[in-house]
């Protein structure tokens, strides 16, 4: 009798399960990543504050946050808007073509009280940094979902917890 020949339908079957269940519980699904900010203690705390403060939904769609989970990234939808907190100063701010309106990829104003940077991106996507506020807040937002109802939604969680002066 060969030991090896009658065991293995034993193991086959539940390698077989094993193997179902790895494949089901695989990342198919459609999460977002989103890279963690590292800010400085005073931002890193405002960004907690604005954390517990952010809507349920923005723009109709609800919260999902992209991995890794952090107080500093946020989500919403899928394609997801994406808020990162405690970013760094983008350096088309501080550009004087910029701040003249003379590069078209990149303009600043303003939604409900918070100052911006809007800035389209390859794909037809758009990213926004907050301007004049403590900390910099940046949203990405997919092609597709009205950006401006996107900001308009943020403002008021923004206004309360990122207080307006200069980032460090």
């Amino acid at each position: 009798m060969n030991f090896f020949r009658h065991r293995r339908p034993i193991l086959v079957g539940p390698a077989c399960v094993l193997l179902i269940t790895i494949a089901g519980c695989s990342s198919a699904d459609d999460s977002a990543s989103a890279a963690v900010p590292r800010p400085g203690a005073k931002a890193a705390r405002l960004c907690r504050a604005l954390d517990k403060v952010l809507p349920p939904t923005v723009d109709g769609e609800s919260r999902h946050d992209p991995e890794p989970a952090s107080a500093l990234t946020t989500g919403w939808g899928g394609p997801q808007i994406i808020l990162r907190c405690g970013v760094t100063q983008p350096p088309k701010m501080i550009d004087p073509k910029v701040a003249q309106g003379a590069d078209a990829d990149a303009v600043a104003g303003g939604v409900n009280g918070v100052d911006w940077l809007m800035e389209k991106r390859d794909g037809g996507t758009y990213r926004f940094t907050t301007a004049n506020r403590s900390a910099y807040v940046e949203v990405t937002v997919p092609k597709g979902p009205d950006s401006s109802s996107v900001l308009i939604d943020l403002a008021p969680a923004i206004k309360k917890s990122i207080p307006e002066g200069i980032a460090d």
